[in-house]
């Protein structure tokens, strides 16, 4: 190491999965690291930096930290891929056949991103997808630390993924209750229908049961993993992971945990949402005149397509369920590109006298609002963390992926909402609907306002997920002595 380098801060290299669910926990991760006055190179595609630059304060807020810099390279996809729904699958390949690569060159071309001021990197913060990280930081003598986007109990059950498959209790046909018995901690609650879906298919070698196996498993080969999840709502899980891992930090709600950090400094920084969308903030006027806790705010994220068919299944529900509803449908949430528009244009005018219909809302802002009391979710954990953090109870219907545990995990562990998995129907919306904003109402938000004391407290001076995300920096800072 050159003399002057000694005095130069730790470098982190930070690269996410490029999809909106995990680049923004990531960018908030290297915002706390920023506010460890840590230099910090964060590389992300193309399309999402535009996207990013569109519809946040991206530039403007890291414009504030002289230490931090993106690195832009393409994700194999052109621009105008949906990159959701079904054709979200098509990320993963096109990463490691053409991101990967470039991005093996770029960081030789710029030797590890060093420049005047700045070390080489310290150390990789790569998304728990990207496989090929545990062997490219082992290549080049740098320790991995991996960031995973899914709880701890979700990445437990994968984590057992050849447990499962040994017992032959994956892939699975006939009685969707059957409860599996191969996740040790989970056997009394977790069935089969609340593994994801690729768990039903009838191949053992399914490319995403595989995949998802594989890199779980290569977990272990980091130096340290990072989840956003704090120990009140998983630390049992966490005491088991830790014997097969014992570096494992435990540091959210990583939103909370920033807001808590930039309120202590008193700075002028904003949170991050890392949105793909322009938020229509007519919706908060809106919930302005709303009585307290008598809106539900229906929302299904950033990839979930659903059918015309399912939609109106949805809007009939919701109008049933005479409740109020602030809801939000993407432009390309539903498939069939031409008659979107004409079908949200519809439901907005037969919906007014009830509800109100967005293209996209500040939706940490919506659930921190005193006129929501409920959460109708696609069950995606920035989401539902978003909701715990908030108090509101949840109405889960999971769309693909770690949506089905999580949604499990709510109704049945936490207690703090309905899961409706693997059913699109009215009735069931309505009644569902009905019990959280009217029945089960009180009992549901004092259980929900309960958890979001526990997620405050842990981010709080002395709280669990914010000492360990000072034994995340100290063990950064170790790395370059």
């Amino acid at each position: 190491m050159k003399f002057e380098d000694e005095k130069l801060p730790p470098h982190v290299l930070i690269f996410p999965y490029p999809i909106q669910g995990h680049l923004s926990p990531m960018l908030n991760l290297a915002h706390l690291f920023c506010l460890a006055e840590f230099h910090v190179t964060f590389i992300v595609s193309d399309f999402s930096h535009r996207r990013l630059l569109q519809h946040t304060a991206v530039a403007s807020t890291f414009a504030r930290y002289p230490g931090f810099q993106f690195r832009t390279i393409s994700d194999g996809l052109p621009d105008d891929h949906p990159r959701a729904g079904e054709k979200v699958l098509d990320v993963l390949p096109s990463v490691t056949n053409i991101m990967v690569p470039l991005f093996k060159k770029m960081i030789v071309r710029e030797d590890f991103f060093a420049s005047a001021g700045r070390r080489r990197v310290t150390c990789l913060v790569a998304d728990g997808l990207l496989s090929f990280a545990f062997d490219f930081a082992e290549e080049n003598r740098f320790p991995l630390v991996s960031f995973r986007t899914v709880t701890l109990s979700n990445f437990w059950a994968f984590f057992h993924l050849n447990e499962l498959i040994e017992a032959q209790e994956i892939p699975f046909k006939g009685d969707m209750d059957v409860l599996v018995k191969s996740v040790p901690g989970m056997e009394g609650f977790l069935r089969r229908r609340d593994l994801p879906s690729f768990c039903r298919a009838g191949d053992v070698n399914d490319p995403v049961l595989q995949t998802l196996s594989a890199v779980s498993r290569k977990t272990i080969r980091a130096q340290a993993a990072i989840f956003n999840t704090f120990e009140d709502l998983e630390g049992s899980i966490a005491s088991q992971l830790r014997q097969h891992m014992p570096r494992i930090y435990t540091i959210g709600p990583i939103h909370e945990q920033l807001k808590s950090k930039l309120m202590d400094k008193e700075a002028e920084a904003s949170i991050l949402s890392g949105n793909f969308w322009a938020e229509d903030r007519s919706c908060i006027d809106w919930l302005n005149a709303q009585p307290s806790k008598s809106v539900i705010y229906v929302s299904f994220g950033s990839i979930t397509v659903v059918t015309r068919e399912q939609l109106m299944e949805f809007w009939h529900g919701l109008v049933n369920s005479s409740q109020r509803f602030l809801w939000v449908v993407r432009p390309d949430s539903v498939a069939g590109k031409d008659e979107v528009y004409q079908i949200t244009e519809e439901l907005m005018r037969e919906t007014k006298e009830k509800g109100y219909m967005v293209k996209w809302a500040p939706q940490e802002e919506v659930l921190s609002h005193p006129a929501v009391g409920g959460f109708l979710t696609h069950s995606g954990w920035n989401s539902t963390l978003e909701s715990i953090v908030a108090g509101v109870p949840m109405i889960c219907w999971p769309y693909f992926g770690d949506q089905t545990i999580n949604s499990r995990f709510v109704s049945e562990v936490w207690k703090i909402g309905l899961d409706i998995k693997d059913s699109c129907d009215r009735l069931i919306i309505e009644k569902a609907v009905r019990e959280l904003m009217e029945d089960r109402k009180q009992e549901l938000l004092e259980r929900a306002q309960d958890m979001a004391k526990l997620a405050k407290k842990a981010v709080s001076k002395g709280g669990s997920s914010s000492c360990n995300l000072d034994d995340l920096i100290e063990y950064i800072n170790s790395l370059i002595i």
